[in-house]
């Protein structure tokens, strides 16, 4: 991600292609966190490079506190994708498969004071305001998982999986 507004938003770090593949393969064993990529279309890419075409963004979970808490951060990197139903299928996609899978009981979001649109998603989205930090510059939200709305999805083989 080399968008510096992008960056500024969701408090991110520069990095490569290979930096960003080199991430997602680590977390694949990490217990404390669950990436998904969300990719446009409606087939599975065939290439690696169509794939990376066809990115909108990522949805991350991180088991920071307790096993059955999760903090939720999102990002739609691709203005193309943005405000056009992307991020509320992420959300609940993740939310979902967190509850089914995972044992979720409630998720949490951290968001800078900064970042209104996300601020305002979140709100719209059934979060609770937590707590704002003016020190942290941070807004905090949660949502117990008894207030969110299944969501259907189905499992896929992906065929990049391992790909450097």
């Amino acid at each position: 991600m080399q968008d510096k507004d992008l960056q500024l938003l969701t408090a991110s770090e520069p990095l490569t292609l290979s930096e960003e593949y080199e991430m997602q393969l680590s977390w694949q064993t990490d217990e404390d966190k669950l990436t998904f990529i969300a990719i446009s279309g409606n087939s599975i890419p065939k290439t690696i490079e169509e794939e990376v075409g066809r990115m909108i963004g990522d949805i991350n979970l991180f088991f920071i506190f307790s096993p059955d808490i999760a903090e939720i951060n999102m990002m739609v990197a691709e203005n193309k994708f943005r405000r056009g139903g992307h991020g509320s299928e992420m959300l609940n996609l993740m939310m979902s498969y967190a509850v089914d899978h995972l044992n979720i009981s409630k998720f949490s979001a951290k968001i800078c004071n900064s970042n209104q649109p996300s601020i305002n998603f979140f709100q719209k989205k059934k979060f609770s305001l937590e707590s704002v930090s003016e020190v942290f510059q941070e807004t905090s939200f949660e949502l117990l998982s008894t207030d969110i709305t299944p969501y259907k999805y189905s499992k896929i083989d992906y065929p990049f999986i391992n790909s450097p």
